[in-house]
């Protein structure tokens, strides 16, 4: 990455940093019965940790991810809107995949579910808004980004897959991808143990799915992953040293 880019990265970290600190110095809560149980550094590390999760949402993820992207030559919009023309025929289809996923009575398969889906060209067409978390553009080709806090509920999971067959329905030579910023279950794919989306997706196996190192060298070409914990390392050093002061 560029030094200016590293720059605009840790901008990003340095702020939500600064909101965690003013938050937890501002909302300060006595807790007498934790106070006697552990130490005060490992309560301030609790209550920072917390915060900090506040202020590191979606917004940062987008805004790194879309300075990543054009520091690798792409074009990038955040929060990409498009007016999809679909077969009725298609979103119908779309409704019935998504319910028997739901109930359990069939299991998540993306190239099968997307034949099915992109088979239906006569019949009456509908105009649906979509909206996707990134849009990146690189050497003509359209990628579509649904981001998703790494744990993501049923719900949230149904409707980014519903928005993903839609937008194929509309164009098939659009790319979308159902993308978690890293693994909490490890390193490898295969490693991911939350089990809720994988009712949706088959998380191991589909390749719309991006998870951790996979979504960043993406993005951002290969070695991007071990790029960005390098920077995230070197302003860790600064928020620990700031969380030492607070706490003595």
């Amino acid at each position: 990455m560029k030094s200016e880019t590293i720059k605009a990265i840790e901008n990003v970290l340095n702020s939500c940093v600064s909101r965690a600190l003013k938050r937890i110095k501002k909302e300060k809560t006595l807790k007498p019965f934790h106070e006697l149980l552990l130490t005060k550094e490992l309560l301030l590390a609790s209550a920072f940790e917390r915060s900090f999760s506040t202020s590191f949402g979606q917004g940062p993820i987008e805004e790194i991810s879309k300075l990543i992207a054009i520091d690798s030559g792409a074009e990038c919009t955040r929060q990409k809107e498009i007016q999809a023309e679909i077969n009725k025929g298609a979103t119908d289809e779309i409704s019935r995949l998504l319910n028997a996923l739901r109930d359990g009575s069939s299991k998540p398969n993306w190239n099968r579910e997307l034949k099915r889906v992109c088979s239906f060209k006569k019949g009456d067409y509908v105009t649906q808004r979509l909206i996707f978390d990134l849009w990146i553009k690189r050497d003509g080709v359209e990628n579509f980004f649904s981001i998703k806090t790494v744990k993501p509920n049923i719900d949230q999971t149904e409707i980014a897959k519903k928005d993903m067959l839609l937008l194929k329905a509309h164009d098939p030579k659009l790319n979308t991808y159902f993308s978690l910023y890293y693994n909490p279950g490890g390193e490898k794919r295969e490693d991911y143990n939350w089990s809720i989306p994988s009712k949706i997706f088959d998380m191991k196996t589909d390749n719309c799915v991006l998870i951790g190192k996979e979504y960043w060298d993406f993005i951002g070409g290969e070695g991007t992953y071990v790029e960005l914990l390098s920077v995230f390392e070197s302003v860790g050093k600064k928020v620990k040293n700031e969380l030492k002061v607070l706490s003595k």
